[in-house]
């Protein structure tokens, strides 16, 4: 069995390779870690698991990205394990609806949940299972937690169930673009939402009717497709994580709230700006004067001694 471990980056992909396969591949906490594909064989099995770079959307902007798009839509694994960070759940499971199109079997696998626990929050992976209609699992790949579950549910190879992630018109449009698509070919269901997405890289499929199709659903929202799917799929996300989330989160630590102020998209900004000027008046200016004149009396002293 091939199996391809697909997630974002810094979201425990290598821990767990290395987990399943006693290998030491190199680890670290910053994005990027896995810049190839590794490959090495699962223990006390035949199966081979694929360690692919860090990916947050299958409409890749890196390298890296492009490889792990790639390998999962014409290497054809047998199973994806689509490893998610528990605590970027939202972030996480953008890449997971995309993945779910695929026409490849997906296992989920929650890992960090117990660091979310530690903040009072539970992930109820039942319900997000029937959620996703496919197996989610918690795990810890540095401590080990859950493996034996995982890989129950890898054995399987169970089909992922069809989702509706979409509104009506969205789903009509997929499903008359599928009706286009030549009838041998596979992930059918993406290609005919990378066509409404127009997508470059799948340009080779499109035809007239595919193109009127585009068209008159475009019309009828009034906005760039890309941007309604993307939209669609948030909701669907957001629906998601109410539903399958349970606890009352403790409160942030010092931290977490500075984060928040911080990254905030609408604050980040001006903070900046704001921290910039002050860096560039101390420096330039009230600082900087004083650091101009004490080096200039010391090139002088220097002058006067040779």
């Amino acid at each position: 069995m091939k199996i391809a471990l697909v997630g974002n980056q810094n979201s425990g992909k290598t821990t767990l390779f290395n987990t399943l396969t006693g290998m030491h591949a190199k680890i670290g906490n910053w994005p990027g870690v896995t810049i190839e594909k590794k490959s090495g064989k699962i223990k006390g099995t035949n199966h081979e698991i694929i360690d692919l770079p860090g990916i947050y959307s299958l409409s890749p902007y890196s390298i890296e990205e492009d490889i792990s798009r790639k390998y999962v839509f014409d290497e054809k694994p047998d199973v994806i394990i689509n490893i998610l960070d528990s605590t970027q759940l939202e972030r996480s499971l953008y890449l997971t609806t995309q993945l779910l199109e695929l026409d490849t079997p997906i296992v989920v696998a929650l890992n960090m949940a117990d660091l979310l626990e530690k903040k009072g929050i539970k992930i109820d992976a039942q319900e997000l299972s029937k959620k996703l209609g496919t197996p989610a699992i918690i795990i810890s790949a540095l401590k080990g937690d859950g493996i034996d579950q995982l890989m129950e549910e890898v054995e399987k190879k169970a089909a992922s169930k069809k989702i509706v992630l979409y509104d009506t018109l969205i789903e009509k449009a997929i499903d008359e673009i599928r009706k286009e698509l030549p009838k041998k070919g596979i992930h059918k269901r993406f290609i005919a939402v990378k066509l409404l997405e127009d997508d470059p890289r799948f340009l080779e499929y499109q035809n007239k009717k595919i193109k009127v199709i585009r068209d008159k659903l475009s019309e009828q929202y009034e906005l760039d497709l890309e941007e309604v799917i993307a939209t669609e799929r948030y909701d669907f996300i957001s629906i998601i994580k109410k539903d399958s989330i349970r606890g009352k989160r403790q409160k942030d630590s010092l931290s977490d709230r500075l984060d928040k102020v911080f990254l905030n998209k609408w604050l980040a900004f001006p903070i900046f700006v704001v921290i910039m000027f002050f860096v560039y008046f101390l420096s330039v200016g009230l600082v900087g004067t004083y650091t101009v004149d004490l080096i200039g009396e010391w090139m002088e002293g220097l002058g006067s001694v040779t």
